[in-house]
Parts: C-alpha cells; structure tokens; sequence
C-alpha cells in the first residue's frame, strides 16, 4: 500500500501539515518496500486559487492508495478523490509522520468522506 503524507519535512519525525493543497510537502510511504519518498509541493505556495486541485492530481500521479492529512482536502479535490479509489484520513494534524501512520494502523483517525 502506498500512503501520501502532507507534511513539512522528509522524515518520520517531521511534523504533519495540516493543509491539503497548500501542504509543504508530500511523503510518500510505500508499505511493501518500506521507503520514503519526498515530493515537493512549493509549487502551490503562490498561487491563489486551485491549488487543492492541483495538489490532488500530483497525489493521483503517485499511485497513492491514501493520504493521511490534518483538516482535509477542498471541494474541489474531493471531487476528484470521490472518483478515484484514494481514500482520505483526517485528524493528523497535531501529529509526527510516525504517529500519524501509527494513528492510522490503530484506526484512530476518520475518513473524510
């Protein structure tokens, strides 16, 4: 499983963004090789409208099976997510990378839709 992370660092002891579309940065954490993988989402930082739906489809091009985020995506983003098969967890905002894959595992965090 391939789990999308918004955060603003590179390390499973960075601290999650609680953005979506204008999050720093995405993890990805692919479960079945046990890697990280930094994508950068500073492209958003300046733009003034779009950029959850932007940041969707970049999350989209990643093969991600799920994004774990603080306060979720917009309308728009979801509107996109619904069509697809990613799911989106929220509450993570507050939380390290670590202890928000560890929220998940434990089932401590809600689907956003």
């Amino acid at each position: 499983m391939k789990i999308v992370f918004t955060t603003k660092g590179n390390t499973w002891d960075s601290p999650m963004d609680a953005r979506f579309g204008r999050a720093d940065m995405f993890v990805l954490y692919d479960e079945t090789t046990d890697t990280l993988e930094t994508i950068s989402n500073s492209d958003s930082v300046n733009k003034e409208h779009g950029v959850g739906l932007q940041s969707a489809k970049k999350v989209l091009q990643m093969e991600a099976d799920l994004i774990i985020t603080g306060n979720g995506a917009g309308e728009k983003a979801l509107d996109i997510f619904k069509s697809s098969s990613v799911k989106i967890y929220v509450g993570a905002g507050d939380m390290t990378l670590k202890e928000a894959y560890e929220a998940y595992k434990a089932n401590k965090l809600k689907t956003q839709f």
